[in-house]
């Protein structure tokens, strides 16, 4: 009835109305025709169930939005987002085996038909699961065309779409940005390219990405230079592409000022897959780029543990360093498997992990204008509708019990007191002209004469590691 009622009105009506409001009015039926559909039948929005049963797995435990904690909700702390790509694009394929995701979203009779679907399903998903944010890629949005202007115009069509969308439900856009990888122009790298014609074509495509934020109104913009790297050092000029890369940044952060976009901008550090070995390798290596060519006041990081693991370091060491420089904007919520060498975009579900993200979020004052964005993939044998709600809902919940867990451990102050207590050295006599950078090595070298030797003593690790155990 709704759609034959939209039908008859759209008819009289465009014979009548002037240009523009008939463009307003096609927007409109458009957006109904896309939206009329039910992805997820028999899945209703997802409530907070404390008392919840071990089998009740569509509902939340832990997570409880409007809870306050450090005089903040549990929403806000959190700043949940779902990925566009892994949810609502992947087909479980992999190098060894055909797609088994079937995803009703994803048959049409074009691309076009089959965005839209997928638009109109990724947000039944985002309101039932009860978030307020998402993240994509310019590709997974809309389809590439044959042309620059053809791939424009297919992301300002759904772009429209997407922004109705956000204005009726309330969601927002977390974070966007450019696919520069995936195309075969861009296979020797994009703002690395040793060819500066496709140097151009990613610049085109950024642009277009930033206008595209801006009417969105997205709160980050992230780079992730999946190519940006080398196979050999013997064919490449590693100083002329780390110089270029700089540039194509500046004139990034150059046309953002230009167009008066509000937003943050990051960048996803990863130390290989698919080079051998990305320049953006871990939050240290990007920091000292950032700093190296002044770009560090205009960019922070967007922090993927599973990226850290693959750099052999363990899960929470790049949210503990981009943090303790001010750099952590943002974190792609997912884990690996430490024991394999690749790339796995798993749902985070270890408690210690997010107990150790949040207190460091904790302790920075939170992720604002940032969040937790679940880059994560449902595993390709987990085929139903239900196992997308299911792997979302885990992890939120892991994450809701890391953030109780770091609140406790910061209101109780017994892990600050120990750390207080083992660097106490530094606030007295000459440590504390250490601290207050007033010391030099001729007065370390007459303090050693006066007080000889230093006594051994304990770093006491598993004391505190059995205290951290008592929280979680």
């Amino acid at each position: 009835g709704r759609f034959f009622f939209v039908c008859v009105f759209f008819f009289f009506f465009f014979f009548s109305a002037p240009e523009k409001q008939k463009r307003d009015v096609t927007k409109l039926l458009q957006l109904v025709m896309s939206t009329k559909t039910v992805f997820f039948p028999g899945i209703s929005k997802i409530p907070y169930v404390p008392d919840a049963g071990v089998r009740d797995v569509l509902c939340f435990k832990y997570y409880n939005a409007s809870e306050i904690l450090l005089g903040r909700t549990m929403e806000d702390w959190l700043r949940f987002s779902v990925c566009y790509w892994h949810s609502f694009c992947g087909t479980g394929a992999d190098p060894f085996g055909s797609p088994t995701l079937r995803r009703p979203w994803n048959e049409g009779d074009s691309d076009m038909e089959i965005a839209k679907k997928r638009l109109s399903a990724a947000f039944e998903f985002f309101t039932k699961l009860g978030v307020k944010f998402y993240t994509f890629h310019d590709r997974d949005m809309a389809p590439e065309g044959r042309t620059l202007e053809e791939s424009n115009r297919n992301l300002d069509e759904i772009t429209d779409l997407a922004l109705e969308l956000q204005k009726q439900t309330g969601v927002k856009v977390l974070w966007l940005t450019c696919n520069l990888f995936a195309h075969p122009r861009y296979m020797n790298g994009a703002a690395s390219n040793p060819d500066c014609h496709v140097f151009a074509f990613a610049g085109a495509q950024v642009k277009k990405g930033l206008e595209i934020a801006k009417k969105l109104q997205a709160e980050n913009f992230v780079f992730w230079g999946g190519r940006e790297g080398f196979l050999s050092a013997l064919n490449t000029d590693v100083a002329a592409e780390l110089k270029h890369m700089a540039s194509f940044f500046k004139m990034a952060v150059a046309y953002k000022e230009t167009i008066g976009l509000k937003c943050q901008f990051l960048i996803e550090p990863k130390p290989k897959e698919p080079c051998k070995h990305q320049y953006d390798y871990d939050a240290m290596s990007v920091i000292g780029f950032l700093k190296h060519f002044g770009l560090d006041k205009d960019f922070k990081l967007n922090i993927e543990p599973n990226h850290t693991t693959l750099a052999g370091h363990s899960y929470e060491h790049d949210i503990i360093m981009a943090s303790v420089f001010g750099m952590l904007g943002s974190v792609d919520a997912n884990t690996g498997s430490p024991d394999l060498g690749w790339d796995t975009d798993q749902f985070p579900m270890d408690i210690r992990n997010t107990t150790l993200v949040m207190k460091a979020v904790i302790e920075q004052g939170g992720l604002q204008p940032g969040g937790l964005n679940f880059d994560a993939k449902v595993r390709r044998e987990s085929t139903e509708l239900e196992d997308l709600f299911i792997a979302h809902i885990g992890a939120m919940d892991a994450f809701a019990r890391g953030l109780r867990n770091a609140a406790k451990i910061i209101e109780e102050g017994v892990m600050q007191n120990m750390l207080r207590e083992r660097y106490m050295s530094f606030s007295l006599g000459i440590g504390q002209k250490v601290e207050e950078s007033s010391c030099s090595l001729e007065d370390l070298e007459e303090f050693i004469k006066q007080n000889g030797e230093p006594k051994v003593t304990s770093g006491k690790q598993e004391r505190y590691e059995t205290v951290f155990n008592h929280y979680l």
